[in-house]
């Protein structure tokens, strides 16, 4: 992934994801982010530690260390790469299982986002999203 801190694994078959992963990369000024479909190989490679099953249950995160931070924690590692995100990611893990509720809340609803953004639906199904 070459001079990428945080390489990003989001489902390329979901419009809300992509939409999602597309605003990402805006924010990413400084060119940090790396961006990898989770259905691709590189995916698979970055995500092998995750369980087949659960790998489109969620966004992904992969640090440099090769560690793996999905839902909540994967926001909190990403918004600590964007300008202006420190605060942000301070915050998320200051408060992980609020952070982790409105990750999923937002995952479990990727269908009605896709639909008000007017992106293709998702092919996964919602209730895949992790509980608590």
């Amino acid at each position: 992934m070459g001079s990428s801190s945080v390489t990003i694994l989001y489902d390329d078959d979901c419009g809300f994801c992509r939409w999602s992963a597309d605003r990402i990369r805006r924010l990413d000024g400084r060119g940090v982010l790396a961006f990898v479909p989770i259905q691709g190989e590189v995916g698979a490679d970055l995500l092998e530690a995750v369980p087949p099953q659960l790998r489109l249950a969620t966004m992904h995160a992969v640090t440099l260390d090769g560690r793996v931070w999905s839902g909540g924690e994967a926001a909190r590692v990403i918004l600590e790469e964007l300008p202006g995100g420190v605060f942000l990611s301070h915050v998320a893990a200051a408060f992980p299982d609020l952070t982790d509720r409105v990750y999923r809340f937002v995952a479990a609803n990727r269908e009605v986002f896709s639909g008000w953004l007017g992106q293709d639906r998702c092919s996964v199904d919602p209730s895949l999203a992790p509980r608590s």
